[in-house]
């Protein structure tokens, strides 16, 4: 006989509907609302922040480099300038270097005239024995040399103590061909003070004895403009220096006429 109690098993619950879409897998977080960046954008936001900085190391590089190198050039010379005639100390030689006699705006040049009247000072003063003026001879029409060994002439010294060179195109080719054309050991060079303290690092690079007399700067005209030409002109100086640059031209040697030590000053 059979149990009318026994029942059967319950069917398996159906699934809810869900309108026949799967729900989601789980575990896995809830769809981003859209607040946070996405990977990609935060990728390049990194990107050019890095940028940024790194563009901000190479200006700060850019600027301290050019500082450090004018800074070390003027510590290492300052001391072998004089600012008046009475404080040099001998030597056979001035090196004059050459600049233009007027300006681009046909004025007068001021930085040339007080050269001509350093160097003409130090002659009279009998503390060189001659003048080596050292200039560029770019063309027939500009002749550095030749114009300044007419004023000196004009301020009384002896053309036969005036020896040129014509291929001082920079400062490096005046100071190497003063000791390897002209054969001088020592010299003094004239030029305003900014120009005269890469003028001996040069010198002294290339085993040449320098020294210099200062000439004036010009009161009525603003020396910021020349200051920083002389900044790049100090950093192109050291990169002649690292890479071994020539001067353009050497050639012969040749002899600088000088007084005898015995004349008395004229």
């Amino acid at each position: 006989m059979s149990d009318s109690s026994h029942t059967l098993p319950a069917a398996a619950e159906a699934p809810p509907d869900t309108g026949g879409c799967q729900s989601s897998q789980p575990g896995l977080p809830p769809p981003s609302g859209g607040d946070a960046p996405a990977p990609a954008a935060r990728r390049r936001h990194k990107r050019r922040r890095l940028a940024a900085l790194a563009a901000a190391g190479l200006l700060t590089l850019a600027a301290a480099v050019p500082a450090a190198i004018d800074a070390m050039v003027t510590a290492s010379t300052a001391a072998a300038i004089a600012s008046g005639v009475d404080q040099v100390e001998p030597k056979p030689v001035a090196l004059l270097l050459g600049t233009a006699q007027r300006t681009v705006a046909g004025r007068p040049n001021q930085f040339y005239r007080a050269r001509i009247e350093a160097a003409a000072a130090l002659f009279h003063s009998g503390k060189v024995q001659g003048i080596l003026v050292s200039g560029d001879n770019a063309t027939r029409w500009y002749n550095e040399p030749i114009a300044m060994q007419k004023d000196l002439i004009a301020a009384g010294v002896p053309a036969q103590f005036i020896t040129l060179d014509y291929a001082g195109f920079r400062t490096l080719d005046s100071v190497i061909r003063a000791k390897e054309v002209f054969g001088q050991q020592q010299v003094i060079i004239v030029s305003q003070r900014f120009h005269a303290e890469r003028a001996i690092f040069l010198a002294r690079h290339f085993g040449l004895d320098a020294s210099a007399l200062a000439a004036a700067d010009p009161a009525e005209q603003s020396l910021l403009k020349v200051r920083a030409r002389e900044v790049l002109a100090r950093v192109a100086a050291v990169l002649d220096i690292v890479i071994g640059r020539d001067p353009k031209f050497l050639g012969k040697p040749e002899t600088v006429r000088l007084r005898s030590v015995v004349d008395d000053a004229v």
